[in-house]
């Protein structure tokens, strides 16, 4: 049941579990998905696969309730992710691609189930953030890089997934003290975490992404007047990154408090871009 939505031209956010909206996106329709999940994801809607479904991976089939999953098929976690990403699966279009952020918490997760259903990893992008928050503890190294996993649904015999190869090469961000322009993107982005004032002028999250993250992603794998498709919206960064690209984007947020904060994002770029067109 969806609490409330937002609806404009290019965008629809809805405040919905995200594992009741999916299932109501048509099939091949997408063709870049964003995931931001939380490390625990979890839903609402129980899921059944049912006794006799089997996954293709490893060389073989896995049952998915078979005691040979052994604490795997337990771990609430892991049997989320490999849920949702079903979904985000059946969605993608076959020139589609799916980004996922993650960190040590979750990324074995992430992996092995992207393997199980047969979502090829393009790349695994380390996003190296320099100014990380410093660890107080002096327990641990501080953390300073997330993962970020890029996959597509075809097989290695059939890569249709859509690349800007000459976007990826002329990308230049000043920020970035690794990529050069007119060089070949490489798999670590040096990204400082820090926000501009505008993207929080309504509120923040407390894993927030600065755009540049998004912008980045979407240069090199969004086709022009795609579609976007944002599971776990939050804030609403990547969909407003998504929309001032022309892009057409579809959000999920479950939280009330941050599904009304993207609104507010989401409203006032609409407004800047209106503005904009009538003064030209």
């Amino acid at each position: 049941m969806i609490q409330k939505q937002f609806k404009s031209d290019r965008v629809q956010l809805f405040n919905q579990d995200l594992m009741i909206g999916l299932p109501l996106i048509p099939s091949d329709s997408i063709d870049v998905a964003i995931v931001d999940p939380p490390y625990g994801a979890s839903s609402t809607n129980n899921w059944s696969y049912g006794d006799k479904q089997r996954l293709n991976g490893f060389g073989g089939e896995w049952k998915l309730t078979s005691e040979t999953w052994d604490l795997l098929s337990q771990n609430d976690s892991f049997t989320q992710t490999l849920r949702w990403l079903s979904e985000l699966k059946r969605v993608l279009k076959p020139t589609g691609t799916i980004w996922i952020h993650s960190t040590y918490h979750n990324s074995g997760f992430v992996n092995v189930c992207c393997q199980l259903l047969g979502l090829e990893i393009i790349n695994e992008v380390v996003w190296f953030k320099r100014n990380s928050f410093p660890n107080l503890s002096g327990r641990r190294l501080t953390a300073s890089h997330e993962t970020i996993l890029w996959v597509h649904k075809g097989d290695e015999k059939h890569r249709k997934y859509f690349f800007n190869y000459e976007a990826s090469k002329e990308y230049f961000d000043k920020s970035d003290r690794i990529k050069e322009p007119g060089k070949q993107m490489r798999t670590v982005w040096d990204i400082p975490n820090n926000k501009a004032k505008e993207e929080l002028l309504f509120g923040s999250h407390p894993t927030q992404k600065p755009i540049r993250v998004a912008d980045r992603i979407l240069t090199i794998s969004a086709p022009e007047h795609g579609t976007l498709l944002v599971p776990f919206a939050g804030s609403g960064t990547e969909m407003v990154a998504g929309y001032r690209r022309g892009l057409h984007v579809i959000g999920f947020e479950i939280n009330q408090e941050y599904f009304e904060l993207a609104t507010k994002r989401l409203q006032d770029q609409i407004i800047k871009l209106t503005t904009s067109l009538f003064a030209i």
